[in-house]
């Protein structure tokens, strides 16, 4: 006589499930952080506590053992100053980190051309790629400089459409001779 045993084994280690869950909370916190909430709390709160010390000093010369009326009024100062500032906080905490992420895309272009300008000067197909991508771009601006031109130019512009067109003929023969080396 057979019989057939079929254990039930688990396939994942649990400890490898709880580390992947760790990861994917760490991943869910990163993408909704928002670097300019705790800016702008950080220039909120700079602005009011700056308010509350002048407030302080004002207050501790003309409260003369009022002490209540002191406290009052320093937290009135501080809270005024909250309301009255966080929509200003927060537009220029979200001018200086969109300035800040203008600054980083720039840098990593400029970073991302170097590196292309080196591998093109050491590679002669991707140097002619670059060349003839160049002079797409001068007959695209002659061509936008022709358009606006009167009507005697008009017959130049249509020349250079045709040679643009060319052009764009050899830019995909090479990029079909560079998908064989990819």
């Amino acid at each position: 006589m057979t019989s057939f045993i079929q254990p039930s084994f688990p396939t994942v280690h649990p400890g490898v499930a709880r580390a992947e869950s760790v990861v994917g909370a760490a991943r869910s916190l990163y993408k909704n952080f928002d670097s300019t909430k705790g800016l702008s709390t950080m220039l909120l709160a700079a602005v009011v506590s700056a308010l509350v010390v002048v407030a302080d000093q004002l207050v501790d010369t003309w409260a003369e053992g009022h002490l209540l009326a002191a406290w009052v009024a320093v937290w009135a100062v501080g809270f005024a100053a909250i309301a009255l500032f966080a929509g200003s906080a927060r537009r220029t905490a979200v001018r200086v980190v969109s300035a800040l992420d203008a600054w980083s895309l720039r840098q990593a272009r400029a970073r991302a051309d170097q590196r292309l300008w080196a591998t093109a000067l050491s590679d002669p197909r991707i140097m002619a790629d670059l060349q003839v991508a160049m002079g797409r771009r001068e007959v695209a601006e002659v061509a936008a400089t022709a358009e606006k031109a009167p009507q005697s130019n008009r017959i130049a512009a249509a020349m250079l459409r045709t040679f643009d067109a060319m052009d764009a003929k050899a830019l995909n023969a090479a990029n079909y001779r560079m998908s064989a080396f990819r």
